[in-house]
């Protein structure tokens, strides 16, 4: 059975016109996945593939994607677990899509939306009807992006910035504290700040937060600074 009803968008394009934004496609077949980006390249979107949780993950973090279509069944990994995951970093402001041709049942269905997913598609799939999904998907993401970030980075104080930027590059608590000539209970307490004070409510948040802003080149330059005094 073919993934799509109609595959003429795929051959022709879409003249939807949408507002473009960045698409992570999760899914093992990479025959479906090329289709999938294919798809939503030609509807004006940037898009990611990724075939397993490990490369999904990698990608997500290297740049927070404006919406996700996630396999069900992703080889030896569980797409609600890529779900379950992907919330924790980002979390209720990525749109997620389960994609599935195999788990039609209701209580499948259910399970992935009370997991976190926002949408769930089963195959054959309509492009139209996908592409529909995909843009107000995409439009809530970036939408909420805005109204998140709008003036938020001016709430930190110098301090919190340099906590930001030392987490968004990989560093623990100890090594924050070291770093900084604080303790590791004020490095927590500048975390938790920072966290109240973007609306956020975990550290992935907070680093992807950091590089989308551009905060993390701009306290490194700082830091440098500082250090050569």
């Amino acid at each position: 059975m073919t993934p799509f009803r109609d595959t003429t968008q795929l051959a022709f394009g879409s003249t939807m016109d949408n507002t473009c934004g960045s698409i992570l496609i999760v899914y093992d077949d990479p025959d479906f996945r090329e289709l999938v980006s294919l798809l939503c390249a030609r509807a004006g979107y940037a898009c990611v593939e990724a075939g397993s949780r490990e490369e999904a993950l990698t990608e997500a973090n290297r740049a927070r994607p404006d919406a996700v279509l996630l396999d069900v069944m992703l080889g030896e990994s569980s797409g609600y677990q890529v779900c379950r995951e992907l919330r924790s970093a980002f979390g209720e402001q990525l749109p997620i899509i389960f994609l599935s041709g195999e788990r039609a049942d209701a209580h499948d269905r259910v399970a992935g939306l009370l997991l976190g997913a926002d949408d769930y598609v089963l195959k054959p799939i309509e492009p139209e009807e996908l592409l529909a999904r995909v843009q107000r998907a995409v439009t809530r993401s970036m939408s909420s992006q805005e109204r998140s970030s709008n003036g938020a980075a001016t709430r930190l104080t110098p301090r919190e910035r340099d906590v930001l930027t030392l987490l968004a590059q990989g560093l623990g608590t100890e090594q924050i504290a070291e770093r900084l000539y604080i303790s590791p209970k004020t490095v927590s307490t500048h975390v938790q700040r920072v966290l109240a004070k973007l609306d956020i409510h975990s550290r992935a948040e907070a680093v992807a937060f950091a590089y989308r802003e551009g905060l993390v080149e701009d306290v490194a330059a700082h830091l440098l600074a500082a250090s050569s005094l």
